[in-house]
């Protein structure tokens, strides 16, 4: 349905009178929420006499007071941990290996997937060993898997340290 000057004028008054632009579609009819919207900004109708949504009066409630916080008792620190009793994490050795004995294309889904060489080179391989758990065999796995290693504590001057942030 084409807009015709009666149509048109009825979309400028609906327009100044607040309607959005879905309401003016239903009203005036074989016509969608997008069309309303272009035909308006083709005719250059930019104010309203009212916005479509009056604006409500924002509240805000105050916020209650924050309660006085109440110096707590001392209390004991722990005892600090010696390095001694620490576990020494073995140190990662990285060893030039032999080319593997599978490829991209003959790889299967019990090889061990461990990359050997420079994937962009033409000697790029896997290591292609039988595995039972996981990508890797166990060799590479001792690689790839990491025990977590603890964190060291200081004892009480860092302890004592930290808190001083949240107090």
């Amino acid at each position: 349905m084409g807009w015709t000057d009666e149509r048109v004028e009825n979309l400028k008054k609906l327009w100044q009178d607040g309607l959005s632009a879905s309401q003016i579609a239903k009203q005036l009819g074989g016509v969608t929420r997008n069309a309303v919207i272009g035909k308006v900004h083709r005719l250059g109708l930019s104010g309203r006499a009212t916005p479509s949504k009056p604006a409500r009066p924002v509240f805000k409630a105050p916020r209650p007071a924050r309660p006085a916080v109440q110096p707590a008792a001392p209390r004991r620190l722990a005892e600090p941990v010696s390095a001694q009793n620490m576990p020494v994490p073995s140190p990662v050795r990285y060893v030039e290996e032999a080319p593997g004995t599978a490829t991209v294309l003959t790889l299967g889904a019990h090889m061990c997937k461990w990359p050997i060489g420079d994937p962009s080179s033409d000697g790029f391989t896997f290591c292609g060993r039988r595995q039972d758990d996981g990508p890797y065999c166990m060799e590479h796995a001792r690689v790839a898997y990491q025990p977590a290693q603890t964190k060291k504590r200081s004892g009480a001057n860092e302890l004592a340290r930290s808190l001083r942030r949240y107090i």
